[in-house]
């Protein structure tokens, strides 16, 4: 069995066959090898602007965009990251403009390791939309009921007892992952019949993620 580190490295950095067949990971490889080739890590964070220009290019020839029309009569609910519609009895959509990540690598990474760990509650990535003049993915989700109120102090054990230490309020950190997980707050973690469900999660890499 392998190591959860190697696991994540082979998927974040990986361009395995299962992968590529994901529209998720077609977008994040692109987006890596654009980042690769052409800008060190810190330029990628300043440039986020250049990166949707190439995206929407790349979603056009890839047709990787969501046609369907977004019903406001189907609205959930929003936060600063992004909006929430019913989609059908079991799944809902989110629409989501990147803004809480400084690339729209940083954000797809997120997705994937999202998926890693919280399979039951996976992100399928639908395709692009352009809202308001602004790029956004959209992502579809299974639809959660809570049958009780979340507490953080369960969420505080469960993640410490998978190594992931509070740093302060709801951010987490995990030394040897080399991971960055935070806004843990109880609207992003629903409980049902005391299983805890990730719904709205929060990654982002450290320079030590990429360390054997």
């Amino acid at each position: 069995m392998k190591p959860i580190k190697d696991e994540l490295q082979n998927i974040i950095l990986g361009d395995e066959p299962a992968g590529q067949a994901s529209k998720l990971k077609k977008v994040q490889s692109f987006l890596r090898s654009n980042a690769s080739t052409s800008l060190t890590a810190k330029e990628q964070q300043r440039i986020k602007s250049k990166e949707t220009a190439a995206l929407l290019i790349f979603g056009e020839r890839e047709d990787l965009f969501y046609l369907p029309a977004i019903q406001q009569g189907d609205f959930i609910s929003e936060g600063a990251e992004q909006k929430v519609y019913r989609l059908n009895g079991t799944h809902v959509i989110k629409t989501n403009g990147g803004i809480f990540y400084e690339s729209w690598l940083d954000y797809f990474n997120s997705l994937i390791i999202h998926n890693y760990f919280f399979p039951a509650t996976a992100y399928v990535f639908l395709g692009f939309k352009m809202i308001d003049d602004e790029l956004n993915a959209v992502v579809m989700q299974e639809f959660i009921v809570a049958s009780e109120p979340t507490e953080l102090a369960a969420v505080k054990e469960f993640l410490e007892f998978n190594h992931f230490k509070n740093r302060r309020n709801n951010d987490y950190f995990n030394t040897s992952l080399g991971l960055i997980f935070e806004d843990l707050h109880d609207e992003n973690i629903l409980s049902s019949d005391g299983v805890l469900f990730f719904i709205d999660t929060i990654f982002y890499l450290t320079p030590d993620f990429y360390t054997s």
